[in-house]
Formats: structure tokens, sequence, C-alpha cells
């Protein structure tokens, strides 16, 4: 393990404890909290817990400053226009399912919406509620090369009907990063928006949303070296003006009589009831935190793992790695089957080994099926990962065939 390594390290309080006796290696599913997210939340919790938005003494308005303060360090990581573009929810399905409730006011029967076979079932599951809601139709993005999206009939796809693209920015399964800017420019030929599942890109260094030209962006915080039960949806200021709300309740509201009420606008319209006040303290400390590191030589580095874990994997007899074969324009997350064994015992075998991987379908079977498996087992690999982490995955895969086969 490199010096740099172990410094990263003792900054997450479970890595520290556990030593050299965990190699964590799960973290597509969740990321490890570091201590300036835990810090800031304890601190809150101890000595300015309040709620927010609708009290004047000092602890509520202590707890609104520093709720404000979050959401505008979500808008410096996403470079967002305005802090008033970042809605907090639970989490990013929360966000992705906000998104579309809200957005079927905006269409009518025989819209189109298009998404992939890669998606998380988060990013497709309120696509078919709308379709069979709203009467919108569905398109399929397919699988090309490299377990990667293939964009070469984009134009034939995305037609004049298309009034959302819903795609993964990088896959939970595969780790290809989706080629955004043709995505994009077909979407603006027809008129249509784009929305981004970044939950496993975020992760890996702040996300410039302008640049990509995107419309929408949503992630989670406990993927992002924050706490869970928080999430983050970032939309054009003007497509939030034009989207009710999809969740009712106080605080999202202006003005409430027995026969109506006037909404607040964005975000507080999106944000009904108490928010996540603690956890978005937590998960802005994160996001600060992150975007202070030198991600160019963090990039550098996860890819030499990311290549030395795949040419590792692929000198296993009888195994199938699901995506694509270099360190090329993806995040590292790394997934693979063997031939006869099922990727639960494969996992089972590795954590006795002190190597935690998930096994499954990783809540994507489209892409399952695509793939031509049932599941497969999942490396994920963060900044805090090392070689040591690489080297113990391999050995204990070894080990699994021995033990299994």
């Amino acid at each position: 393990m490199s010096d740099e390594t172990a410094a990263l390290r003792r900054q997450f309080p479970l890595l520290a404890q556990a030593g050299g006796t965990l190699h964590y290696l799960d973290n597509a599913a969740t990321g490890q909290i570091h201590e300036a997210a835990l810090d800031a939340m304890v601190q809150h919790e101890r000595y300015a817990r309040g709620n927010v938005l609708r009290a004047g003494h000092r602890l509520a308005q202590t707890a609104t400053l520093a709720y404000q303060r979050a959401r505008g360090q979500v808008a410096q990581f996403l470079n967002a226009a305005h802090p008033d573009e970042i809605v907090f929810a639970s989490g990013a399905t929360a966000a992705l399912n906000l998104v579309a409730q809200a957005y079927a006011h905006l269409c009518k029967p025989g819209d189109e919406i298009v998404v992939s076979v890669a998606e998380h079932h988060s990013n497709l599951i309120p696509w078919q509620q709308l379709r069979d809601r709203a009467g919108v139709g569905l398109r399929f993005v397919p699988l090309g090369a490299g377990a990667r999206l293939d964009l070469s009939g984009l134009r034939a796809l995305v037609g004049r009907r298309c009034r959302l693209i819903a795609l993964t920015h990088a896959s939970n399964v595969t780790g290809a990063v989706t080629d955004v800017g043709p995505v994009v420019e077909q979407a603006r030929a027809v008129g249509a928006h784009v929305l981004l599942d970044g939950a496993q890109r975020a992760p890996h260094g702040p996300v410039d949303v302008r640049a990509l030209g995107v419309d929408f962006y949503v992630f989670s915080g406990h993927k992002c070296y924050g706490p869970g039960g928080v999430g983050v949806l970032w939309g054009r200021g003007e497509l939030l003006d034009a989207m009710p709300p999809s969740a009712t309740g106080g605080g999202m509201v202006e003005r409430v009589t027995l026969e109506r009420a006037d909404y607040a606008a964005p975000p507080r319209r999106f944000e009904a009831g108490t928010p996540p006040v603690a956890q978005a303290v937590g998960l802005g400390e994160a996001l600060a935190w992150m975007s202070r590191q030198d991600w160019p030589r963090i990039e550098r580095r996860l890819a030499g793992l990311t290549a030395r874990l795949i040419e590792g994997l692929l000198a296993v007899p009888r195994l199938h790695l699901a995506g694509p074969l270099d360190a090329r324009d993806r995040v590292p997350v790394v997934s693979f089957w063997l031939e006869g064994l099922h990727s639960h015992d494969v996992c089972q075998v590795l954590d006795g080994l002190g190597v935690a991987l998930r096994g499954g379908h990783h809540c994507a079977q489209p892409l399952m099926q695509a793939l031509g498996t049932d599941a497969v087992s999942r490396a994920s690999l963060a900044l805090y990962n090392g070689d040591d982490d690489v080297d113990a995955l391999l050995a204990g895969v070894r080990e699994a065939v021995r033990i299994l086969a």
C-alpha cells in the first residue's frame, strides 16, 4: 500500500479501524463515510439541531443556514448556475422518481422517452410507470461492443415525439461511461431533454453539468463518502419552474386555503416536509472535501489498478468479464462471472478472506439478460483502494475457484 493510499484510509473511520484486515471493494453500493462528513453531522446534531425555514429562534436559523450552505456546496460540486437548482431527496432513486412523476405533466399520450438496456432499475421502472399512467412510449438504446451503449442508431431512435432521454452516466455493472455529447446533440435536434443518472459517476470527482449540456442530474450521498438517506436532483431552473411537485405537505407552499394551494418556487416546491437536514450537511462537507482532491492524479492511479484487476481476472480459467476490457472511458467498476459458480457463493468465499464484493443482478436485470448471464460478482474501487486490495481480490478469486469448482 502506498503512503498516499494509507493517508487517505486514515480519513475514513471504518477503514482506519479495520487496518489491513478489510479489503472494501463494494463502493458502487456504498462508499465509506469521510471523517469530515461524520464530524459535521455530529456537530450539527449536538449543537444546531432544529427544523429549517419555519421558525425564528436561534437553532432554527442556524439549521437553516447550515442546510442552505450544504445546497451551495452541492451546487459548486456540480457547477450549477444557482443553488436553487439543487433539490435534496432521500437518495438517487427518490430523485429519479421525483422527475418521473413531475415530468409526466409535461408529457402527453404518444410522446416518447428513451432509456437504455443498461439502466439500474431506478432509472427504468419509474419510466415504465409513466408509460402505463400517461400513455408515453418507451424506446431503448441497445448494448454494443464492449458492453457499452450503442449510440450509432440514436438518430433513428430519438424522433420528433421524444421528450426525454434518461441514461446512466456510468454503468453500475460494466463501469462504462456514456458518451454524453451525441446524446445531447440529438436531444436538442428534436427539442427533447436529457437526464443522467450519476450515481456511479459522481463518486469519482466533481461533475460539470453545464459543460455536459444536460437538463437533469441525480446522484446519491452515500456513494460520495457522505451519509445515507440523502440524494440530489439538479435540474435547469426553467424546467424545475415548469414542473409541479411530486409530493405535497408542509414547507412546499406559499399559501393554502380550503380550496387551493399556491406552491413555493423551486427547490422548496420539491422538498415537502422536514428535509434530511443533518444528512445534507454531511453530504455538503463530503463534496467539499472531494472538490479539494487531485482528481487527475487519482484517476490515473485508479485506471492503473483497474487495468491490473482486469488483466488478473482474464487469466482465471472460465471467467467472463462484463464490460470493457480496458480502463478507457470507464469508472473502476469491474464485474465478472465464473462458469458453473454462483456469484453469491464466490462473494461468500471472498468475504471469508476479508474481501468485500457484491454478487447478484445489481438491480439491472435487463442488462444481465443482454450480457447472457443471471448474475455477476462486482468489484468497485474508490480513491482509498490500492494494490493490496487488487492482490487480495485476485488471490481470493483463485481460492474460490479451488474451493467451489
